[in-house]
């Protein structure tokens, strides 16, 4: 036996004792003969006092020991009350070295945090000995622990879905799998378990649940890790959209209420509309701790003689900026104009005493001046703050954009760091149209039944139809994403065909969800909380690689393993990816007629392009004619028979066609034949290795 009890287990009960401890050296301390020992294990601290200094021999911090020894109270002077263990300590009797450790650590254990995110990955092992890390971890595999007993006293299932299945267009980049069995097919991991969990509710389930592991190829986010993350998946039978959202809060505010001591916003959580919280928020992820409400100007300034306004959207945020500096409105609109907002400029009116002061002030009359202070409610001292644009989207978005500026704690440190504001979002729009082509497009989930059903789809404006759609927001985090699935096959059909797509391309692509949704499919509906995004907020951190084990980085990178990696040419020739039995290069050749010209001088100019070459004309000539007079021997080659020769490598003098400049060859066709077993005049014979 290791050890009798856990680090953090020792208290004033245990005094007089022997037990065994075992765990890691953090400290080591030498008060003059008498040694200390802090020793860690995944539940805390407690002091070791060691009097034979002959115990320590390849003893360094972070070696892996047992100590056997008697509880005994601390001194008066060398009590520590920041720790549960610091009114009791272990006077050693033995002790074993279990692992030893290199006297140096490529960054401090307790300050890990403090080095850069690439090293604290690659030493992840190291960097989860961090106590706060280390807590991280430990309170995610609880919450998760939790959120699954709440589903399941709901009467859910646990379900597990494929992690290899189909591709099909959700909206992200797959991860493929090349099959062995199948050469030139590939699976592909799945971005949610979406229609398993729908084809779940057709097979008879009524309530599904899992921690589902999700796989997108996308960019890495502070709040977002590359390729990979979790969700707590759940689907309903016969369900509402009301019967979901009832679900979710009630699971959600639990876990928060277990897992925190904040401010919660206790249930029902607010429903807001998208058109609402785009109006009053600029986003459709609003922060409701955020106290500025956006409102609308369109029509009050379509009675003011300010042109740059005219006829065009405009929004109104009033701030008490009372105090603030030139500097502070001098920033405000420097931000405004960045790239990151892309405003022509920002606009202000502040009321001092009865006088508006700001560069629109002149242009409002005083029937003007008393109707903004009815619109907006501003107060003396107060500012209103103008943006507008070409388009009611971008304004709103780019209001939404300087509200929460505004609020920032550089700014006017509005928002207070002690609560969780949760509300849904509904009343998704169904469709879209495409800026760059025109085309009507689904905004959101695809299979989301439209509110209104066949007849709101046979209306005129496919952009009026809402659908069941809706979103879980946490203090400016989309936290879940949800829909009240479209079961029916006719009204499928009809929203893939205004987003452009025939039923053929719906059988094709959902082949599974089409057909079985014709042997009797029950309304059901669905949502997903984010589980790397729940521990984020309940552990106050604000880097996802924080409350992950093993994260990839920023570059999609496993530092720790070494991922991705190169494999083996046999792999690869495995899954017909390398070989004679190249799949795609089978399927490359069956794509149909060879390249004209015209298409290998497009693929010649993406390749100058990737590689930033940049060629006058007669160089481009040039090599316009040396493809071409290799394409021309690779065609006569073709043609050659050779099954029955001698296989030999010819040995070709070394020229450079592209360089006026000649340069040495070092050594001559015979030296370099001179070693080869079996050669002729200019060849050589190919050895058994080679074959």
């Amino acid at each position: 036996m290791y050890r009798t009890h856990y680090c953090n287990d020792i208290r004033d009960e245990h005094i007089g004792e022997t037990i065994e401890l075992a765990g890691w050296v953090d400290t080591v301390r030498d008060h003059g003969g008498v040694l200390f020992i802090d020793l860690r294990d995944y539940t805390g601290v407690t002091q070791v006092v060691i009097n034979d200094d002959s115990m320590l021999k390849d003893v360094n911090r972070e070696t892996v020991i047992t100590v056997s020894g008697t509880v005994r109270k601390r001194d008066p002077e060398t009590v520590n009350e920041k720790i549960d263990t610091g009114f009791v300590e272990l006077k050693a009797d033995t002790l074993q070295v279990l692992g030893k450790s290199r006297n140096m650590t490529p960054f401090e254990i307790r300050n890990s945090h403090l080095s850069n995110d690439e090293l604290r990955l690659k030493f992840r092992y190291l960097d989860l000995r961090n106590p706060k890390h280390h807590a991280n971890i430990v309170k995610r595999s609880k919450i998760i622990g939790s959120l699954r007993r709440k589903m399941e006293e709901r009467n859910f299932l646990d379900i597990q879905t494929p992690i290899l299945t189909a591709s099909s267009p959700e909206g992200a980049r797959d991860f493929l799998v090349p099959s062995r069995k199948h050469p030139g097919k590939f699976y592909a991991l799945p971005q949610a378990p979406q229609q398993f969990k729908q084809l779940l509710m057709v097979s008879g389930i009524d309530k599904y649940y899992q921690v589902a592991p999700c796989f997108r190829d996308e960019d890495a986010r502070a709040d977002r890790s590359p390729g990979e993350f979790y969700q707590l998946d759940f689907e309903m039978a016969f369900a509402t959209q009301e019967d979901v959202l009832k679900v979710c809060e009630e699971v959600i505010y639990e876990t928060f209420k277990e897992f925190s001591d904040k401010k919660i916003s206790p249930p029902p959580f607010r429903r807001i509309t998208f058109a609402e919280s785009m109006m009053k928020y600029g986003s459709d992820k609003p922060d409701l701790r955020n106290p500025l409400i956006i409102c609308d100007l369109t029509e009050f300034f379509e009675g003011v003689d300010f042109p740059i306004f005219k006829g065009k959207p405009v929004r109104g945020i009033v701030a008490d900026c009372s105090g603030k500096s030139r500097k502070f409105f001098e920033d405000s609109l420097k931000y405004a104009t960045s790239a990151d907002v892309g405003l022509g400029g920002l606009g202000y009116l502040t009321l001092n005493g009865d006088v508006f002061e700001g560069p629109i002030a002149k242009f409002l009359s005083d029937e003007k001046k008393a109707e903004i202070i009815e619109l907006t409610g501003i107060k003396e001292g107060e500012t209103v703050f103008f943006v507008c644009d070409d388009k009611k989207l971008d304004t709103e978005k780019r209001a939404g954009l300087i509200r929460t500026w505004l609020a920032e704690k550089d700014q006017l440190d509005l928002i207070k760091d002690d609560s969780f504001e949760f509300c849904f979002i509904v009343d998704f729009p169904m469709f879209e149209i495409d800026e760059e082509t025109g085309d009507v497009i689904f905004t959101h989930n695809p299979f989301s039944m439209p509110q209104g059903g066949m007849e709101a789809l046979l209306g005129p404006d496919p952009t009026e139809v809402l659908a069941y759609q809706y979103d879980l927001v946490c203090n400016g985090i989309e936290l879940a994403s949800g829909a009240v699935r479209n079961h029916d096959v006719e009204i499928m059909k009809k929203a893939f065909e205004i987003a452009g797509y025939t039923e053929d391309v719906l059988k094709e692509k959902f082949n599974a969800l089409y057909t079985a949704f014709r042997y009797g499919a029950p309304p059901h509906a669905g949502m997903a909380p984010g589980i790397d995004r729940m521990v984020m907020l309940l552990t106050d951190e604000e880097k996802i690689i924080e409350v992950i084990a093993f994260p990839l980085n920023g570059n999609a990178q496993d530092l720790l393993l070494g991922a991705p990696s190169e494999v083996t040419n046999q792999q690869l020739e495995e899954v017909h990816l390398l070989g004679a039995e190249n799949a795609l290069a089978s399927r490359a050749g069956a794509a149909g007629p060879k390249k004209t010209r015209s298409e290998k001088r497009a693929t010649f100019s993406n390749a100058q392009q990737l590689n930033q070459i940049a060629l006058t004309e007669e160089e481009d000539e040039l090599m316009q004619n040396i493809f071409k007079s290799m394409k021309e021997h690779e065609e006569k080659m073709q043609t050659i028979d050779t099954e029955n020769v001698e296989e030999m490598i010819f040995v070709c003098p070394m020229e450079n066609v592209l360089r006026e400049d000649e340069r040495k060859q070092e050594f001559s066709r015979e030296s370099l034949l001179e070693g080869a077993p079996q050669h002729s005049v200019d060849s050589w014979q190919v050895p058994r290795l080679v074959k």
